[in-house]
């Protein structure tokens, strides 16, 4: 009986996630083809990636950026569309753009003299403003959630790490599940000793 329940639970750890991520794909193809009038399935897909390659392709051109950057600065006077617009554009620019934000994993030392450490990404290290002299800004984002935190901190209490920034954030968003280069040693010896 155990070794059948034992095979149910190592099933599960297979199929679920499989599972999910097929559904949830179905879904999203569905959606999309649902805003076309085609009747082919996974049409919608191709004309929506065809159009943002385009689109892509377009911006590499003088007369395409002129476009562009007109209809970025319409939709940037726009009060609730700049604020969506711009934190939207910011946000996908800091994972895949030239100026990628999230390059620079950190450690950081929240409270003075503690052990314990929250992992994040520096988002900024030099400030005009006299009040913010001496402090870096660190993203901390949020296991198992599409959100995080913005944090003020002194220099000397970050901490670079040695991680590419792809499965630094994949390790944080994964609560410490995901395998991560930098968190090698953690799993080579035992982090607690019995005696």
């Amino acid at each position: 009986m155990q070794r059948l329940i034992k095979g149910f639970f190592q099933g599960s750890l297979i199929v679920i996630p499989i599972g999910l991520t097929a559904a949830i794909l179905w879904f999203v193809v569905r959606a999309i083809d649902g805003l076309l009038p085609i009747p082919i399935p996974g049409a919608g897909v191709i004309v929506v990636l065809s159009f943002v390659t385009a689109v892509g392709l377009l911006a590499g051109n003088v007369v395409g950026r002129r476009l562009l950057g007109k209809v970025e600065d319409a939709m940037s006077r726009l009060p609730v569309v700049k604020l969506l617009y711009c934190s939207l554009r910011d946000l996908i620019g800091a994972f895949v753009g030239e100026k990628k934000s999230f390059e620079r994993p950190v450690m950081v030392e929240i409270l003075p003299g503690s052990e314990a450490r929250m992992l994040g990404f520096i988002t900024c290290e030099k400030f005009e403003d006299p009040a913010l002299q001496g402090l870096v800004s660190v993203y901390l984002p949020q296991s198992y959630n599409f959100a995080g935190n913005l944090v003020m901190v002194p220099r000397e209490r970050v901490h670079e790490v040695d991680a590419d920034g792809a499965q630094f954030m994949a390790f944080i968003v994964s609560g410490g599940v995901t395998s991560m280069a930098a968190a090698d040693t953690v799993y080579e010896a035992p982090l607690f000793t019995q005696g």
